[in-house]
């Protein structure tokens, strides 16, 4: 059984993850869970978030994170339940596959409120109080799928390589509050969304090739390097991508 690290600066810890009801996400309030974390999460996903939160612990705010106002008074929802947040972790995203002929200009508009324009306003959000508090990590996630020129999905790729440049601005603009912003790069994930809609014998075989590690990757993984981020083991370490994706070409 794999042994995981401990970190004693993640105890007692608010934290905020978006997208926490399933997935990478759910994954992740579990692992701050387990590290003593007050985690609260925000997910559009009632059903799940309801069985994570009974599941962890963790304080349940329901929102659509495309809802500018509502993902605002979700945050305050978190705050009330938890206090100040010091870690933000702006996990939410779908990658939906689309045909660039098919792409219209609002569907284009949704798939980046869906996937970068509430990372931003999380972060609006959230800063003011890590501000106050002298600290504070945000870990945004990104994807390696425009890093390998992955096809099928363009407002999905354009969107995620913006996470890149939202995470160098903003360790600028915040690095002097000591709050630190780093991007988390997943390759293919074997989370249940994956597994029900894309996972194939064919298709898991001409990805062992592409990988340098031969086993395929668990959210657990990410939530881990997630770990590492918010806690003060990393605490030089800001405007950098941190890639998990097992060597995948």
């Amino acid at each position: 059984m794999t042994q995981f690290a401990t970190y004693p600066s993640l105890k007692d810890k608010a934290v905020i993850v978006s997208g926490g009801a399933s997935g990478i996400g759910a994954e992740t309030v579990r692992a701050f869970a387990a590290q003593g974390s007050r985690v609260g999460f925000l997910d559009f996903d009632a059903e799940g978030g309801r069985a994570i939160a009974e599941e962890t612990g963790a304080a349940f705010a329901e929102c659509d994170l495309r809802d500018i106002d509502a993902l605002r008074a979700g945050i305050d929802a978190l705050r009330a339940a938890n206090g100040p947040a010091s870690v933000l972790v702006n996990n939410a995203a779908r990658d939906d596959r689309h045909d660039w002929r098919d792409v219209t200009p609002e569907y284009w508009d949704e798939r980046q409120a869906t996937n970068i324009r509430h990372m931003f306003f999380a972060i609006q959000a959230a800063a003011p109080d890590m501000i106050e508090l002298g600290a504070g990590s945000i870990v945004n996630m990104g994807s390696n799928s425009w890093w390998e020129a992955g096809g099928g999905f363009p407002a999905y790729t354009t969107a995620k390589s913006a996470v890149h440049g939202l995470t160098r601005t903003m360790a600028r603009d915040l690095g002097d509050h000591r709050i630190r912003v780093n991007t988390v790069v997943p390759g293919w994930i074997m989370t249940e969304r994956q597994k029900d809609l894309w996972v194939t014998p064919e298709a898991i075989e001409k990805h062992r090739d592409r990988q340098c590690l031969p086993d395929l990757i668990e959210p657990v993984y990410l939530a881990r390097m997630v770990l590492f981020l918010a806690s003060d083991d990393s605490a030089m370490c800001t405007a950098s991508n941190f890639m998990v994706e097992a060597g995948s070409i």
